[in-house]
């Protein structure tokens, strides 16, 4: 058995922004140089729909989900396109992209893992609602919310459920992993 992807954290690669607000604590922080002193259009791709995720840029790759129901995966420089993958719905969740895998929900209601290269798909998991919650990987296990009111924790390489946990509503925000506790919000 391949060894379990491992949480990303903030000494990530400069420039990398592998996940949701950067890393596990989701601090929205890097120790990469700051703000140019004036922004520049570098490139612009478009999609069949509007994009309401934020991006995650990891190996000299920008994924992005659109709600045309695809993900996309571009060249962080020139904004080509290297491949897409069609769900069943919009995707509204972030991506996280852990050890060359890519991992998002759809509005369709499945969490997806994906070959970070390829596009390939490695699995998916069904909820019973739609996923907006971007997904946090830590120590070989994916944790995301659904629309369900649950709190999924799955095997990262498997795609196995280990546990679910019952909210008091719809779960749309995304999960916060800190010192081995689980923490998001639920709309009640």
């Amino acid at each position: 058995m391949s060894k379990p992807p491992q949480g990303v954290n903030s000494n990530s690669l400069p420039g990398e922004w592998a996940m949701f607000r950067h890393d596990l604590g989701r601090s929205g922080s890097t120790d990469s140089i700051g703000t140019l002193p004036q922004g520049k259009l570098k490139w612009v791709f478009s999609t069949g729909a509007p994009i309401l995720s934020s991006p995650a840029v990891a190996d000299g790759t920008v994924y992005v989900g659109s709600q045309d129901g695809k993900l996309y995966a571009l060249d962080a420089t020139t904004g080509a396109k290297r491949w897409e993958y069609k769900t069943g719905d919009w995707v509204e969740s972030s991506p996280a992209v852990v050890n060359g895998v890519v991992y998002f929900g759809s509005n369709d209601g499945r969490l997806y893992a994906l070959d970070a290269h390829s596009g390939e798909k490695l699995w998916d998991f069904k909820a019973k609602s739609v996923i907006k919650s971007s997904p946090a990987v830590a120590d070989g296990v994916v944790y995301f919310g659904a629309g369900d009111w649950y709190v999924y924790a799955l095997d990262a390489v498997t795609g196995e459920k280990l546990w679910d946990f019952e909210t008091e509503g719809p779960v749309n925000s995304s999960p916060v992993v800190a010192n081995g506790i689980v923490y998001i919000g639920v709309r009640k």
